[in-house]
């Protein structure tokens, strides 16, 4: 009985022995396993492809989870079927731009004929194109050498009286035909002192010499024989000192001169009707049309002026009409 219970004992002892190797063994495995998994997990988060199998049954270890960030994990699961980027995640929706209109498309409003002048264009050509509108009446203010709105429209007028093509550019067809229907714009013509269009002279204008005035256009016109010499322009006394109208004569002239009322300087002063007269004004000068004279016809431009003086006579006729 004795031999048989040392025998048991031994053969427990050599059981449980066993049984300590194999669950060591198997605890080995089992550490081996997650380890393999682990790093598995952190090759595909860094980039690397992992298989079906393994990314839809895998479970990350806790300390996969801990370093991967918010973005990471929603980006891939937003968009498992997208291709992972170089960080490893997935590549952001582009945005969507508008495609441009390749260039001279019928869209862009190009024509045919390629436009020599146009709306924005500033340069010399520009003002003799205005001068030879202007030469036509379609064009009624002082060349600038600025193509604007009303350049525009004076060209599209022109076209249209032409049977051409009315878009407000000028075109080679357009220039020429121009080119034709007008002269050589005077050096007087291109920059003339005047910004006003000149009205049609009153028929006591047209003959011998006279400062033709018109209050509708505001503008002086001196005249010889029915053709104009020179212009300029002018402004007129206010509604309660108002310039009066009709046929007169130079009566005399001052070359400096200061109103005996007033007391203000009238430079190259020809007077016609009283104390009233045609005379350079500095304030017509400095403030336009804002103001008005006293009953007189106010010059602007004093160069202009000066030479007209030095040719007018006494006796010459003057004529202020509407």
């Amino acid at each position: 009985m004795k031999r048989s219970s040392t025998v048991v004992r031994r053969g427990v002892v050599r059981r449980g022995v066993v049984r300590r190797m194999v669950l060591a063994a198997a605890s080995v495995a089992l550490a081996a396993g997650c380890t393999a998994q682990t790093a598995g997990t952190g090759s595909a988060g860094a980039g690397g492809s992992a298989g079906p199998s393994g990314s839809s049954s895998a479970r990350p270890s806790a300390s996969a989870s801990a370093t991967a960030s918010p973005s990471e994990s929603e980006s891939e699961s937003a968009t498992p079927e997208a291709s992972p980027t170089d960080d490893g995640k997935a590549p952001s929706a582009s945005p969507t731009f508008p495609t441009p209109e390749p260039s001279g498309s019928a869209s862009d409003g190009a024509t045919a004929s390629p436009a020599l002048m146009k709306d924005g264009d500033e340069n010399e050509q520009v003002r003799e194109l205005q001068a030879r509108l202007r030469q036509g009446k379609f064009f009624d203010r002082a060349p600038t050498g600025f193509y604007g709105t009303m350049t525009a429209g004076s060209v599209r007028a022109f076209q249209k009286k032409q049977g051409l093509d009315a878009t407000g550019s000028v075109d080679e067809a357009t220039w020429q035909r121009l080119l034709g229907a007008s002269r050589k714009p005077t050096a007087d013509e291109l920059k003339p002192s005047t910004t006003n269009a000149l009205d049609a002279p009153a028929p006591a204008c047209m003959t011998g010499r006279v400062l033709c005035i018109s209050k509708e256009s505001r503008t002086l016109a001196w005249m010889i024989d029915g053709k104009v010499v020179s212009s300029m322009d002018v402004r007129f006394g206010s509604e309660n000192t108002p310039t009066r109208e009709g046929t007169f004569s130079v009566g005399w002239k001052a070359r400096e001169w200061t109103s005996t009322i007033y007391h203000t300087p009238m430079p190259y002063a020809m007077f016609f009707s009283g104390g009233q007269a045609v005379h350079y004004s500095a304030d017509f000068a400095a403030r336009g049309y804002a103001g008005a004279s006293h009953g007189c016809v106010n010059v602007r431009d004093r160069a202009k002026l000066s030479a007209l003086f030095d040719q007018v006579k006494v006796g010459d006729k003057v004529v202020v009409h509407w």
